[in-house]
C-alpha cells in the first residue's frame, strides 16, 4: 500500500508512538510511506536548529520522504496563539494536498490537535483518499478538562467539527475503552471503531544503560520495599497522595516511595515531605529511557497516579505500557480504564485516585505477597503486553485497518 502519514508531530520532535518509528515498521514491510507535518517545533514552540520555515520544505529521514509545511510556532499558555498554530498548519497541509503529488491509498491521520482532521478530509474530498483517524486525546473533553479552553460558543463548534471528521473517517481507532464509549454515545457507528491500546518504546526500555550500580543501590536499597514512580509530576499526577500515603506507613520498617522526574508541582512536593518530616519519601531528578528501564528493573511495585477526574477515567497513561512490559507489578490509581487493563493482565492492583486509605492497604498487601509472587504478577503483565499491546502487534493491527479503508 501506499500510505500517507498526515500529522501534527513528528521527528526530531518527541513522537515515538506514532512517528518515524511506525513509519519505518511499515516501511520495512513493504508498504511505501511519506508523511506530510509542519516544522519542528514542539515542545518549545521555536522552530528546530537547521530548520527554517518556507512553502514547502522535503526531507528524507531514515528512508522516509517528510513534506513538511509552515506553520505559526506556539505551545505557551495563550488559548488564542494555540488556536493560531494548530490551524495555520491545518491550512498549509490542506493546500499543500491540493498539489501533492503522493498517490496514497489509505491516510493515516495521528490526532494531536482535532484541527488536523481538515488535510484529510481535503486529501479525501479532492483525491479520493480514505483515512483512517486515530484519537490520542478526546476532542473538545481534554481541552476543557485541563482549562484551556472554555467558550461555550467554541466548544460547540468544536464539538461539531470532530462529528464531522468522524463521518468523513474510514475507520477511528482510540486508545481506551472509555474514548470508545464517547464516541458510541456522540453517535458514531459501533463498527467503525476500534480500540488499539498504545505501544511503549521498547527498545530504549530494555537497552541496558551504563548506570553506576551503586547508585540505584542507594536509591532503591536491596534490603527495602521500593515503590517507584517515574514520569512528570505535576497538577494533574495529584501526588500529594503518595506523600498522604507516606505519613501513614512512615512507621512501617523498609517502605520507600520513590519519585523520579520533574514537573511543576515538584518542590510543593518535596515541601510537603520535609513538612511532614518524612523519612520514607525519596526524589531524584528526570532519568535518561535506559536508566529508566533499569530502575522498573529494580523496584518492587510500580505506581501511577493521576487526580480524580472524569476525563482520566477514559485516559491510559503510556507508563502503564512501559510497567507492563518492564515485567513490574503495579499500583494503578489513575482512572477505570487504566486499573482495568492492569487487572486484565493480572499485573498489579488497582485503588481509587486521591484515597490515600487504600493507597496505604494496597502497598502492605504487595509487602505481604512476597519476592516470589510479586515476580509472578511482573512476569504475567510482561506477557500481555507482548501478546497484546507490543509496537508488533499494534503495527499489525493499523496494518489490517488501512487494508479495510482502502477496500471500502
Amino acid at each position: 500500500m501506499k500510505i500517507l502519514f498526515i500529522a501534527h508531530y513528528f521527528q526530531p520532535e518527541p513522537n515515538f508512538f506514532f512517528g518515524l518509528p511506525f513509519a519505518q515498521e511499515l516501511s520495512q514491510r513493504g508498504h511505501e510511506v511519506e508523511v506530510l507535518t509542519g516544522f519542528p517545533n514542539y515542545p518549545g514552540g521555536k522552530l528546530y536548529p537547521g530548520y527554517h520555515q518556507h512553502w514547502k520544505m522535503v526531507e528524507e529521514m531514515n528512508g522516509i520522504r517528510i513534506t513538511r509545511v509552515p506553520l505559526y510556532p506556539s505551545h505557551d499558555q495563550s488559548a488564542i496563539k494555540r488556536i493560531i498554530s494548530y490551524s495555520s498548519l491545518a491550512l498549509t497541509q490542506a493546500l499543500a494536498g491540493i498539489s501533492y503529488r503522493f498517490k496514497a491509498d489509505v491516510a493515516y491521520v495521528c490526532q494531536g490537535p482535532a484541527t488536523i482532521g481538515l488535510p484529510a478530509i481535503v486529501f479525501k474530498g479532492l483525491k479520493g483518499v480514505p483515512f483512517v483517524y486515530q484519537i490520542q486525546d478526546l476532542w473538545p473533553d481534554s481541552l476543557s478538562a485541563t482549562g484551556m479552553f472554555d467558550s461555550g460558543l467554541g466548544m460547540k463548534l468544536l464539538h461539531n467539527w470532530c462529528k464531522l471528521v468522524y463521518r468523513k473517517a474510514a475507520h477511528i481507532t482510540v486508545i481506551a475503552p472509555g474514548m470508545k464509549e464517547k464516541l458510541l454515545e456522540r453517535g458514531v457507528p459501533a463498527e467503525k471503531v476500534s480500540v488499539l491500546f498504545n505501544w511503549c518504546d521498547e527498545q530504549a526500555l530494555l537497552t541496558p544503560a551504563h548506570t553506576d550500580s551503586d547508585w540505584l543501590e542507594r536509591l532503591l536499597p536491596s534490603d527495602s520495599f521500593n515503590i517507584l514512580y517515574a514520569g512528570n509530576l505535576g497538577n494533574a499526577q495529584a501526588l500529594e497522595t503518595v506523600i498522604q500515603t507516606a505519613v501513614m506507613l512512615q512507621q512501617e520498617p523498609g517502605i520507600r516511595f520513590v519519585l523520579v522526574g520533574n514537573g511543576i508541582a515538584k518542590e510543593k512536593l518535596q515541601a510537603l515531605a520535609a513538612q511532614k518530616q518524612l523519612r520514607n519519601v525519596f526524589f531524584h531528578p528526570r532519568v535518561s529511557a535506559g536508566e529508566a528501564g533499569k530502575l522498573l528493573q529494580k523496584s518492587d511495585v510500580v505506581l501511577t497516579h493521576l487526580r480524580r477526574e472524569p476525563l482520566f477515567d477514559i485516559t491510559i497513561p503510556s507508563k502503564i505500557q512501559a510497567y507492563l512490559a518492564a515485567g513490574r507489578p503495579i499500583l494503578a490509581a489513575a482512572g477505570r480504564d487504566a486499573g482495568d487493563l492492569v487487572e486484565k493482565a493480572g499485573a498489579g492492583i488497582k485503588v481509587t485516585p486521591e484515597n490515600p486509605e487504600e493507597m496505604a492497604r494496597a502497598v502492605l498487601k504487595f509487602r505481604r505477597m512476597g519476592k516470589e509472587k510479586l515476580q509472578e504478577m511482573g512476569n504475567r503483565g510482561r506477557e500481555f503486553y507482548y501478546r497484546e499491546l507490543s509496537f508488533s502487534v499494534g503495527v499489525s493491527h493499523f496494518e489490517q485497518l488501512f487494508e479495510q479503508a482502502r477496500r471500502k
